[in-house]
């Protein structure tokens, strides 16, 4: 039989944290719109980032309600009916770029869809990112905000900054305000899963993998439920972390600076020797040198930081640690 006459499947990655009054409402509103398409199956894999609170108990009972006979009672408000609900949980929190690499290594569907289940990411986009990869043939199909509205200034304002900088100063491009609600096929998602780095930037690595992807405006959606699990200082570190692993550029930075210096303070050498035979001994400033002091010392101390920054994250990759710790799943199962 041809392929391409064949129902395509859909594998729908959803991370959780902490999101036990979220997912029933996440879980019909996606479901509304897979029922509406046809020639496709859904499937859903939660993945359960060490939540501490009912999410497990919640994504367990629509895989159970998902696995029921066709003739038992079922939630009206719960249709798991026609659709595999899988998850994964883990030994404790690794965060999302462990939960998402989970998904994708257990997605066997002729595409992968992630997205969050705080409904911020709009169930509906589904439709439009799967009839765009139909009709141009691309690999993956991506959403991003058009607006932070909901956000607060001073977090939009380093938001961009960060798509500028690493644009500017790495290997890849980032579309600025690209999320990672995105579909891919499954060529795309056979070459996210074959980096088993375990320290993951994902929106650095859909970038460097390479593959065409179109790109579907959006504007910002409040949460359902909840708050943000992303704190200032998360952001900070996440942003931090997504530079470091896709750009040497500091690294070039600070040996173009050291030999800057190094020519600097030889032409001053050069100086205060001439000056000494020509006029004399000088008696030097005992500010100024303290100041010297002070300034080449913290400069010294922020490069070797960074010098470490670089060879820490390179004795964590040598350890060969996996990027999460299974709990339970019923992958088994199916």
């Amino acid at each position: 039989m041809d392929r391409s006459s064949q129902r395509k499947t859909v594998d729908i990655i959803v991370p959780c944290f902490n999101e036990e009054h979220n997912i029933d409402a996440f879980f019909r509103e996606t479901q509304k719109v897979a029922s509406e398409m046809e020639g496709y199956d859904f499937a859903y894999i939660f993945i359960d980032d060490g939540s501490t609170d009912e999410t497990l108990a919640k994504i367990k009972s629509l895989a159970a309600d998902a696995k029921a006979p066709a003739g038992a009672m079922r939630d009206a408000e719960t249709p798991a009916a026609r659709c595999h609900v899988r998850y994964i949980s883990f030994s404790r929190n690794f965060g999302k770029e462990a939960a998402m690499y989970a998904g994708l290594r257990a997605s066997k569907g002729d595409f992968a869809v992630i997205i969050d289940a705080d409904l911020q990411h709009p169930p509906q986009l589904i439709a439009t990112m799967l009839k765009r990869i139909e009709e141009t043939g691309c690999d993956s199909c991506a959403a991003r905000r058009v607006s932070r509205k909901g956000e607060p200034k001073i977090r939009s304002a380093f938001a961009r900054a960060f798509y500028k900088i690493m644009n500017r100063y790495s290997d890849i491009e980032i579309i600025d305000g690209a999320v990672d609600f995105r579909i891919m096929n499954r060529k795309m998602v056979k070459a996210i899963v074959s980096m088993p780095e375990s320290q993951r930037f994902s929106k650095g690595i859909f970038a460097w993998v390479g593959f065409e992807t179109e790109w579907i405006e959006f504007e910002n959606v409040k949460r359902l439920s909840g708050e943000s699990k992303w704190s200032v200082w998360s952001l900070a570190k996440y942003a931090v972390d997504g530079f470091i692993d896709f750009a040497v550029s500091p690294l070039k930075f600070v040996g173009v600076f050291g030999g800057a210096i190094t020519v600097c303070s030889t032409i001053y050498l050069i100086i205060e020797i001439l000056k000494t035979l020509i006029f004399g001994k000088d008696t030097p400033g005992y500010a100024s040198t303290i100041c010297l002091i002070l300034f080449f010392g913290g400069l010294i101390i922020a490069i070797l930081s960074l010098i470490g920054e670089y060879i820490g994250r390179m004795y964590l990759e040598t350890k060969g640690r996996p990027v999460y710790v299974e709990k339970e799943s019923n992958l088994d199962e199916e």
